[in-house]
């Protein structure tokens, strides 16, 4: 069921390193992406695939983890994504990439829930450091990463609390808490 789809696509951050992702499974991912709406069917997104742990940890050190997270460097060793996916806009094709690039991203995520996988979107990265590491021309702007992998940790949505916070935290037991607004106080005007 698609809701089922949904609700276990979390922003994972803890993975099973040891559990590779082939170049297939990503390839598979993208061609899903690809086959979504496009703004004015430009389809100027790309990608490169990364899923050897030389290029992923290149990737790795470009990233922000967890902004509410602050005393959280990201993930050790042995708990680092499998793989990433990252999501380059063709600025030869279009200046303007439209929302594709969050629609492509979801659908990649929620292909990967489908595998038994789980993912994060990164908008956090050091992109001058991954273009220059990644030798990614200068045409290609770098909208997103994708990091991928079987999760290794539980994520759970809860209601926001009575202080209002909205900040995702790990309890002791390193369960990662994500507060969500309720339906009735997003939906106006009924």
């Amino acid at each position: 069921m698609f809701r089922d789809l949904v609700l276990a696509n979390r922003s994972y951050r803890r993975f099973h390193e040891s559990e590779p992702i082939d170049e297939q499974t990503l390839r598979s991912l993208v061609d899903l992406a690809r086959c979504t709406a496009a703004g004015a069917n430009l389809q100027s997104l790309k990608y490169i695939l990364s899923y050897t742990p030389e290029r992923n940890a290149i990737v790795f050190s470009t990233l922000g983890w967890a902004g509410y997270l602050a005393d959280w460097p990201g993930p050790t060793e042995g708990e680092r994504p499998s793989a990433y996916i990252i999501v380059l806009g063709d600025t030869r094709i279009s200046k303007n990439h439209f929302c594709d690039h969050g629609i492509a991203s979801q659908t990649i995520l929620l292909g990967a829930v489908e595998k038994s996988l789980g993912g994060c979107m990164f908008g956090s990265v050091d992109r001058d450091r991954l273009r220059s590491d990644l030798h990614i021309d200068e045409c290609f702007e770098i909208l997103l990463v994708i990091a991928l992998g079987r999760p290794a940790e539980k994520v759970v949505l809860e209601p926001i609390g009575p202080d209002g916070s909205i900040k995702y935290y790990r309890d002791e037991a390193s369960v990662h808490h994500v507060p969500k607004r309720a339906l009735d106080e997003i939906i106006l005007g009924n």
